[in-house]
């Protein structure tokens, strides 16, 4: 055989040599990495060749986890709950009343609402004081003072005095001096819907029988109280006090002037008019 042809075959053994140690090669990678690869044998004469080997379970469920976890979704808000409006229930002030810019007299006095006044409370209570709505705004004003229904206008007679003797018997009368007596059968007389009253008692005026408690409230308080007012000059009156005010004929042109809080509607003389008598 020529040598021409030798040395053309002696390459191509060369080459299959050459392709059995590589392939040993590739299958032992394979099997010691575990990852799905891909391997090209070439030699400079022929094309390459790829071997592929499968990853082991474990990583192929780690590549899928990790893919998914690629698409998860972010979180949907949830909608917000709308809040109920503040249910706001009408009341009617039963006499004058203060208001307050806070649950308490630490705090400023906004204005004085009149007799029979529709508020508007919302329901939040602390102690003595409950808020209403005024305004546009939350404000303050003493619970005790406020009626679920529009107090009865009463207006003072336009009569003159009356003397005569009130259907509530005498027992009223025991202990009083002659003006105080003037007084209640007057009062008696004009207002008939009063039937509760304090006579000669304790001390101080009452106690020495120049004082009488008109047991009343809302707008019949301030009838007798402007009708007492009207006549103190025929009864003798030295002084009134009613819804936390107190007026007196030596300070007449003053009209009306605040008192200090003594704590209950009583002391505060919300439930009566009083009256003292020289």
């Amino acid at each position: 055989m020529p040598a021409g042809r030798h040395r053309k075959t002696a390459p191509r053994t060369l080459r299959l040599r050459r392709l059995r140690p590589l392939a040993g090669f590739a299958l032992a990678l394979a099997t010691a990495i575990p990852i799905t690869a891909s391997a090209e044998v070439t030699t400079a004469d022929e094309p390459a060749m790829t071997t592929v080997v499968a990853a082991p379970e474990a990583v192929r469920n780690e590549i899928r986890a990790s893919r998914s976890s690629d698409r998860v979704m972010a979180p949907v808000p949830r909608p917000v709950k709308a809040t109920a409006p503040v249910e706001l229930r009408p009341r009617w002030t039963m006499t004058r009343l203060n208001v307050w810019s806070g649950p308490g007299e630490a705090s400023t006095l906004l204005t004085v609402l009149g007799t029979g006044v529709k508020v508007l409370v919302t329901g939040t209570v602390r102690g003595q004081w409950a808020e209403i709505s005024w305004k546009e705004r939350t404000v303050w004003v003493r619970k005790a003072y406020l009626v679920r229904t529009k107090p009865k206008a009463t207006t003072a007679p336009a009569a003159g005095v009356s003397g005569a003797p009130c259907p509530d018997g005498s027992s009223v009368e025991s202990g009083l001096q002659s003006n105080t007596v003037k007084l209640y059968r007057a009062v008696c007389a004009a207002f008939p819907a009063v039937s509760a009253w304090g006579g000669r008692s304790g001390s101080g005026d009452h106690g020495s029988g120049r004082a009488l408690d008109i047991m009343c409230t809302g707008s019949l308080g301030d009838a007798i109280a402007s009708y007492v007012r009207s006549n103190a000059s025929k009864f003798g009156v030295s002084e009134v006090i009613w819804a936390q005010r107190i007026w007196s004929v030596q300070r007449s042109s003053e009209g009306w002037r605040p008192m200090e809080d003594r704590g209950s509607t009583t002391a505060n003389h919300y439930d009566h008019v009083h009256v003292s008598v020289n």
